[in-house]
């Protein structure tokens, strides 16, 4: 069981979380957390008795919370919550009785609610994915095979049916209801076409964007004062329900090893990708999956590469990286650092 001192970091976590990416609600319920959290109530006693990690790299259970709350909104189910909540301005006293009512009236659903990973399929994150498909596309010139690890709803399959301005390149649908233009600094990247021969995901948990509470589910992790990310979202979706992108539920990392990586096909460049996903592995899954890539790497050609795209977090807890490694040179580079929710990018490329 995590101590009651790990539990605490957790909302510190989540202030800092916040303050970074723009949030300074989620960063006032941090706060209101760490002031008045306690074991008077079954929901505070199951947070503070948490079992597994409850840190940003672990289970994030602040954010298991937020998303319950946050919920309960969405869905209308709690007046009293929602006129407590952004965009009303409310002392902290009102928000937290407010709070901590829904605490006892919705006791059943958070304590349900709290059994499942967050999920938030962050489409703007897609631009810097496909400023890295630019730079595939441009090396190999050939048709891409996508697989994404960790895709949940699989939103970020369908990055091109999104209109994206990368520092003046404007790529993609202009008629698309999502558009996504981050801040962008350094040069634009590779101006070519690309051509999708065949995209899958896999998740543990895959949400369906039919399925009206799973729609509930994603929408209620985006953060409550973020408006735009919700609507961003919520175009997203509807661009899913029209064209479905396939999610499997299961092991992803036996996913890419028995299916997706068996047969390298000739003629089309293999992407791997996945973003703010890798992190949650435990570490020997993370050696299993290097290794299941570094084999499938040892079997590509100059007509059958392989590449793979990741958007992960190190130790900057500002950004995360934008690298890239391709096979069958195994050469890796850093293309540039991105926003973990994708508001900006700061683009290097594949130098040579």
């Amino acid at each position: 069981m995590a101590s009651e001192e790990e539990i605490r970091q957790a909302f510190r976590e989540q202030i800092v979380a916040g303050q970074i990416l723009g949030s300074p609600f989620t960063a006032r319920l941090g706060k209101l957390m760490l002031e008045h959290l306690d074991r008077s109530t079954e929901v505070g006693r199951r947070i503070l008795s948490w079992e597994g990690d409850p840190g940003t790299r672990g289970d994030l259970v602040p954010t298991r919370l937020a998303g319950a709350l946050h919920a309960l909104i969405i869905d209308g189910k709690d007046d009293r919550l929602k006129a407590a909540y952004p965009p009303n301005e409310v002392s902290d006293d009102v928000l937290w009785t407010a709070i901590a009512s829904a605490f006892e009236t919705h006791e059943a659903f958070i304590l349900e609610r709290l059994n499942f990973a967050p999920q938030t399929n962050e489409v703007r994150r897609s631009s810097g994915l496909l400023a890295g498909f630019l730079t595939i596309a441009d090396l190999f010139r050939r048709p891409l095979i996508l697989s994404e690890f960790g895709a949940s709803m699989g939103l970020n399959l369908n990055w091109d049916r999104y209109h994206h301005d990368l520092g003046g390149l404007l790529w993609g649908d202009p008629s698309s209801p999502v558009w996504l233009k981050p801040d962008w600094q350094g040069p634009p990247p590779p101006d070519v076409e690309i051509t999708v021969t065949d995209r899958a995901g896999c998740d543990l948990n895959p949400l369906d964007p039919n399925s009206p509470q799973d729609s509930l589910r994603l929408l209620s992790y985006i953060w409550a004062d973020q408006v735009d990310r919700v609507e961003r979202t919520r175009a997203a979706l509807q661009i899913a329900r029209q064209h479905p992108a396939i999610v499997e539920k299961g092991d992803a990392l036996a996913w890419l090893r028995d299916k997706r990586l068996k047969v390298l096909v000739s003629g089309t460049v293999h992407v791997v990708y996945h973003s703010i996903a890798w992190q949650y592995l435990p570490p020997e899954a993370r050696a299993s999956g290097e290794a299941i890539l570094a084999e499938a790497g040892s079997r590509a050609t100059e007509d059958a590469p392989l590449a793979r795209l990741q958007m992960e977090m190190d130790d900057d807890p500002n950004s995360a990286a934008l690298s890239l490694q391709i096979w069958p040179t195994g050469e890796t580079r850093e293309l540039g650092r991105i926003d973990p929710h994708g508001r900006w990018v700061r683009w290097k490329g594949w130098q040579t």
